[in-house]
């Protein structure tokens, strides 16, 4: 048996032939599209504010790329502007030859961008959710939802609600728990198939190469981008704490594998029941409805 490496990463020959990176087992790939059309405008938009403010009010826009927080969302903001566009050229070709089923742009590039893709969609829905675990169990505190974005703004004494509820609440709801939300999207609102076992080491490796990047910052702008990871802070605790973030990685990896390949499950069932006891011919014209529909 040949060993073919983007075969066994999830991105055979031809590429995605069900068309399952474009459809959805619950929506229109119109509504598809228009879905993760707005959730790509509003990471752009939640990215841009943030480093803008940094970057004009605060003077430190130099530390914005060495967060995985920040980074992890590039990656969220980056795969729906992707997929939205081959979702979006899908629909629009399926609606002007409704009785086929049109090919999307992504089918016909090279074969390395196919497997990229494949790559940037298993890192959503993986490490949004270990970021909002981390950060939610270990860094966040009682100044969570007091507000960062104060040069014309402060707290008083006694803050009421909507003081308290601040730009710093949004901003860190949007990171640090809408995140998980567009992951679980991609997991349950969409065709896309699980993640292969074979992509596990290359999310290690990935959180790997981050750790060498936090450990590079604090050697240029000499601070940690976390506490934890501060040798000196932790001592002993340091390598808990790296092989524990490693082994939730490994946990959050086989959860969202186990929720999309139970999704795939009970849509196959679902079609299944729907054409239960039916006659060829009318089993071929409910298929082409399906395929219109997703």
């Amino acid at each position: 048996m040949r060993f073919n490496f983007y075969e066994i990463l999830g991105s055979p020959q031809p590429f995605d032939a069900q068309r399952n990176y474009v459809t959805s087992p619950w929506f229109s790939s119109t509504m598809l599209a228009v879905i993760r059309g707005t959730i790509a405008f509003y990471t752009l938009f939640v990215l841009l504010f943030i480093l803008i403010w940094e970057a004009v009010i605060e003077d430190d826009a130099d530390t914005y790329f060495s967060y995985f927080t920040e980074l992890t969302y590039i990656g969220i903001c980056s795969y729906y502007w992707a997929s939205f566009t081959q979702t979006f050229v899908y629909a629009r070709r399926l609606r002007h030859s409704p009785h086929r089923n049109p090919e999307y742009p992504l089918q016909r590039w090279p074969r390395i961008l196919q497997l990229l893709h494949v790559m940037l969609g298993t890192t959503i829905v993986s490490f949004p959710i270990l970021v909002t675990i981390v950060f939610w169990g270990l860094l966040a505190s009682s100044t969570v939802f007091a507000t960062k974005f104060s040069g014309t703004f402060t707290l008083p004494e006694k803050p009421t609600l909507n003081d308290e509820f601040s730009s710093e609440a949004w901003s860190n709801l949007s990171i640090h728990a809408l995140n998980t939300v567009w992951s679980l999207f991609e997991m349950i609102g969409t065709n896309s198939p699980p993640p292969r076992w074979a992509m596990l080491p290359f999310m290690i490796f990935i959180l790997g190469l981050y750790l060498g990047l936090a450990y590079v910052t604090y050697a240029t702008q000499h601070f940690y981008p976390y506490a934890f990871l501060n040798p000196a802070k932790e001592h002993s605790l340091l390598a808990g704490y790296i092989v524990g973030i490693a082994i939730a990685g490994c946990v959050v990896f086989s959860l969202a594998k186990t929720i999309m390949w139970a999704r795939t499950k009970l849509v196959a069932n679902k079609k299944g029941v729907d054409m239960a006891g039916t006659t060829d011919e009318t089993k071929a014209s409910m298929e082409s409805g399906w395929e219109q529909k997703v």
